[in-house]
């Protein structure tokens, strides 16, 4: 059975390497285009490139910027994409509007499923 999140471009952003190639690897065998980025900066610069991603899927804790930094820059200057929080510990801050958190530890299928619902989200847009 196809996947619902299938056809969606998406960008891993994750620092470590192990958790951002396997949720890569299922994605794309959830049928997903996927780009990774290990910082909010490679995101961004990749974003200034690729205008065909959908979704940005990218923990809290990242190097330098954190993912709530990242998710400030995107709601300005990408914000038709649909974003994916991910984190393990207490936020300290809330999550923004439009922004899906999803905690730690999760299930894979939990990430294709938050991707499916924000694309059916920005198809159904007018």
């Amino acid at each position: 059975m196809k996947s619902p999140a299938s056809g969606t471009t998406v960008v891993v952003v994750e620092d470590e390497i192990l958790v951002r190639a396997a949720t890569a690897r299922y994605l794309r065998e959830a049928g997903c285009i996927v780009f990774e980025a290990s910082s909010a900066e490679e995101c961004l610069d990749l974003l200034g490139s690729e205008r065909s991603i959908d979704v940005v899927f990218a923990d809290i804790r990242l190097p330098r910027r954190s993912g709530l930094d990242l998710v400030r820059s995107l709601k300005q200057t990408h914000p038709h994409l649909g974003i994916v929080l991910t984190t393990g510990a207490k936020l300290d801050e809330p999550i923004p509007a439009g922004v899906t958190l999803l905690q730690k530890p999760y299930g894979l299928f939990e990430i294709e499923r938050r991707i499916a619902v924000l694309r059916k989200h920005r198809v159904s847009r007018p």
